[in-house]
């Protein structure tokens, strides 16, 4: 059974409706001032088709019919009848409306900038009427958002509507080539930029010089500079990041000293690209220079230039420099803790992994990056534990889909030798580059997995990803390391007629290791001998150990003279030579390569070795005779030998002079 509603209740709101109505009083200067202008823009929204007759809530037509206002304040009603009583003061310009083609034009701007790129494409193929800029705005659009291949074809479309470009749209035409690496495409627009009389703008000379530094040559890029007629700080920015990202740090730092002798202001982007040039070289005593130079310039505080200076130190090995600049940032972001602990993690990844610690104590959240400098870290430690935690840090955070970092995850199972570990993340990725690859297979190699090796070289291959020098790298010293010669031959050989690809020095020295080891030393020298290029001391080194290993005392000496004519500069390499001679009773020639090795400035590293137990790790040195537990390791060591003897494994006594080595 229903009830209708009670009559108390209808009156109460019949009455609030008169107190509301008697609050929003009719205000006629309003009125006079709002409905002759909203009653022509809903017509014209009616006619554009960008609004329906049948518009509800806040619309023109209520906007045009409704006579309720909100009371103006007191203190405005005041400033107004100052204003109407002033004989001073002009008319208000008539109200124009913004066309629905700048409308659009906007929206399509927004769409873009929200990554919305169909929506952007479907908003301008419905407009009407398309001028220069609705076009300008599409190209740009594209661009931006890196589709290249679609901002180039939408120039095309517009070429063949007859719309003249004005500046601005070469400009991104010279940018979508330079991002298609299209010198064609490139020189077509310069053409058409000279024909139109834009080639000399700013923006169209600047946006030439970029995409002709990287898609043609740099005399190019350099007549191209020349003829810019005003030179900005991003002319010259532009040259010396040109001259940088081809690796010419030289040429980019002469660039930007001429552009200082030139009397041009550098900004932020010119000392930060300036200073990435001094780390490219190597050469910290520049990079100090432009420090000063940047603090001159009161840019000490601008943080992308100071993670740009900080960035120089680590990769110039300058970690005091680089700890000192991180302590006199006074403002600091995510980028500058990542750089700091990409740093240490090469040269102290026990420093990297405590201030990662800190990094979290002073309330930084970490990324991606972060996490791969960390992981590395952990794999350059060998500290599982650590590394597990690390883990379960990515994937709590939600970045276990990140390829980069179960790049990084596998590496650290693998050298924390938990192959096992690093097979399942492999096995589990959804996507695989080929860093994913060559990765495995390196932690196969490295654990002398040859078989597992092969059989994922050519399970990588069944794929279609074309193998590159690394990869080729990593399963031929795979193959070394299990003994597998015939297939590592294969291999180099698939590697020069199958893929073009030419070995350098470092390939050539594998597949000369990976002959030595099986025994076949005299091949392996016919192709040291035979190689395209002089072999260098990696090469000859490892020539060395494979006559030594099999007592081949001609070959060695061949080998040696090989050597010595290069005047090597590595320790190991006289190291070798002098047990070579030590194991033959030459021991004049001994003594002089002993006497070698202690004039040069670089020793050969100390033999190291580690193990973690119960979460603390305990180090070992060749020849060591002090540590807490010493004694326990001569034990240990004592059983061993006591074991080998009694398997019949007895050692020979020509490794003793290298046992002798760390005494």
């Amino acid at each position: 059974m229903q009830t209708k509603p009670s009559n108390t209740k209808h009156r109460v709101e019949v009455d609030l409706q008169k107190k509301l109505g008697e609050r929003n009083h009719k205000c006629p200067t309003l009125e006079r001032e709002y409905k002759p202008i909203a009653v022509p823009l809903k017509n014209e929204l009616k006619l554009r088709g960008l609004i329906r007759n049948d518009t509800t809530g806040m619309s023109a037509n209520k906007l045009a019919s409704s006579t309720h206002f909100h009371p103006i304040p007191l203190l405005v009603r005041n400033s107004l009848q100052g204003v109407n009583s002033s004989t001073t003061i002009q008319p208000h310009p008539p109200f124009k409306p913004k066309g629905p083609s700048i409308w659009a034009t906007n929206l399509i701007k927004s769409y873009f900038d929200k990554g919305l790129t169909k929506e952007a494409r479907n908003l301008f193929d419905e407009m009407p009427e398309r001028d220069v800029v609705a076009w300008t705005t599409l190209i740009v659009g594209f661009t931006s958002c890196n589709h290249y291949a679609q901002a180039w074809a939408v120039f095309c479309e517009m070429m063949r509507s007859e719309i003249e470009p004005n500046a601005f749209t070469m400009s991104s035409v010279l940018k979508a080539s330079k991002g298609m690496e299209a010198l064609s495409c490139g020189a077509l627009a310069h053409g058409l930029a000279t024909k139109l009389g834009i080639d000399r703008s700013m923006y169209v000379g600047n946006a030439l010089l970029d995409m002709y530094a990287t898609c043609a040559t740099m005399d190019d890029a350099l007549t191209v500079f020349n003829d810019i007629p005003l030179k900005t700080a991003v002319s010259w920015t532009t040259l010396i990041a040109a001259f940088t990202h081809r690796g010419d740090g030289y040429s980019g730092l002469q660039v930007f000293r001429q552009m200082l002798l030139e009397d041009v202001e550098p900004n932020s982007f010119s000392f930060s690209i300036a200073v990435r040039a001094c780390a490219s070289i190597g050469s910290s005593s520049y990079g100090k220079q432009i420090h000063a130079a940047v603090t001159k310039y009161g840019l000490h505080s601008d943080v992308p230039v100071m993670n740009s200076i900080l960035d120089m130190y680590c990769r110039c090995n300058c970690l005091c420099d680089a700890k000192r600049c991180f302590g006199e940032m006074t403002v600091k972001n995510l980028i500058t803790w990542n750089t700091l602990i990409a740093g240490y993690e090469r040269s102290d990844s026990s420093e990297s992994l405590r201030l990662f610690s800190h990094m979290g104590c002073e309330g930084y959240e970490p990324n991606c990056f972060t996490f791969t400098s960390v992981t590395a870290a952990c794999a350059n430690l060998a500290v599982l534990s650590c590394g597990q935690q690390v883990h379960g840090g990515i994937v709590r955070r939600g970045f276990d889909k990140s390829v980069a970092l179960i790049n990084a995850l596998i590496d650290m199972y693998a050298k924390c030798g938990n192959v096992n570990d690093s097979h399942k993340l492999f096995s589990d990725m959804t996507q695989r580059d080929l860093v994913s690859w060559t990765t495995m297979m390196i932690g196969y190699g490295a654990h002398g997995y040859g078989k597992e090796a092969i059989k994922l070289f050519d399970e990588m291959v069944r794929s279609r990803i074309r193998p590159d020098r690394i990869v080729f790298m990593a399963v031929l010293s795979a193959c070394s390391h299990a003994g597998l010669v015939d297939k590592g031959l294969i291999y180099f050989r698939s590697m020069l007629e199958d893929y073009r690809l030419n070995p350098d020095q470092e390939i050539y020295g594998c597949v000369v290791d990976l002959l030595g080891r099986a025994g076949r030393v005299e091949e392996a020298f016919q192709l040291a001998e035979s190689m395209p290029f002089e072999p260098d001391e990696s090469v000859w080194g490892a020539l060395l150990g494979a006559c030594k290993e099999y007592e081949l005392s001609n070959l060695g000496n061949l080998a040696a003279q090989r050597v010595l004519d290069m005047r090597p500069n590595m320790a190991g390499t006289y190291l070798l030579l002098s047990n070579i001679y030590a194991a033959e009773g030459k021991w004049n020639e001994f003594a002089k390569m002993r006497k070698l090795m202690k004039g040069m400035d670089n020793k050969k590293e100390v033999g190291k070795s580690w193990i973690e137990i119960r979460n603390e790790v305990y180090s070992f040195v060749v020849g060591d005779k002090m540590g807490p537990h010493i004694e326990w390791v001569h034990k240990v060591l004592e059983l061993l030998i006591w074991h080998m003897k009694d398997d019949g494994d007895v050692t020979d006594l020509k490794y003793l002079v290298e046992y002798l080595e760390g005494t």
